[in-house]
């Protein structure tokens, strides 16, 4: 255990993972989560969930911000943007959203039709907000990276 607190870089860093009710969804970020950190020991590192997992964003950022970090780099695990990592995560950071609610959004129940009805934790009750005296710095999402290309031919490459 490190006992020199200047051991630890003063920036923390938090994974986000959509959430899911299927326990892998969680795990497959913990995993990068603790892949990353392995690799970069110096950085304190978490992961939060902007639904159906725990721990939720909130949670996850004010643990790491007990570190004594002044900076947080905050990434969304997530392939593409949408309407969570250009609107709904920004606004829990308290960051400028990309995107604003509109009236239509605000009343609509959020379902899409799905039969399994699931819930999204922003709509249901008044969205958490975080505060933090230090810098957020909020990465875009994976995207067409070519390491991602990569992954998609690996997987490919394992059947032709």
């Amino acid at each position: 255990m490190d006992t020199n607190s200047n051991s630890k870089n003063n920036t923390g860093i938090l994974l986000i993972g959509h959430g899911s009710r299927l326990p892998y969804n969680k795990e497959v970020v913990n995993k990068i989560a603790e892949k990353y950190s392995e690799k970069n020991p110096e950085y304190n590192i978490e992961v939060g969930f902007m639904e159906l997992a725990e721990p939720n964003i909130p949670t996850a950022f004010n643990k790491l911000k007990e570190t004594g970090v002044d900076r947080i780099i905050v990434t969304p695990v997530f392939l593409a943007d949408g309407m969570h990592t250009k609107r709904d995560i920004p606004k829990i950071l308290g960051l400028e959203p990309e995107i604003e609610e509109t009236n239509e959004e605000h009343h609509h129940d959020h379902e899409h039709g799905h039969e399994h009805g699931h819930h999204h934790h922003h709509h249901d009750e008044e969205p958490q907000h975080v505060e933090f005296d230090g810098e957020i710095i909020y990465t875009k999402p994976l995207g067409a990276d070519d390491l991602i290309v990569d992954i998609v031919a690996s997987r490919v490459n394992e059947h032709l």
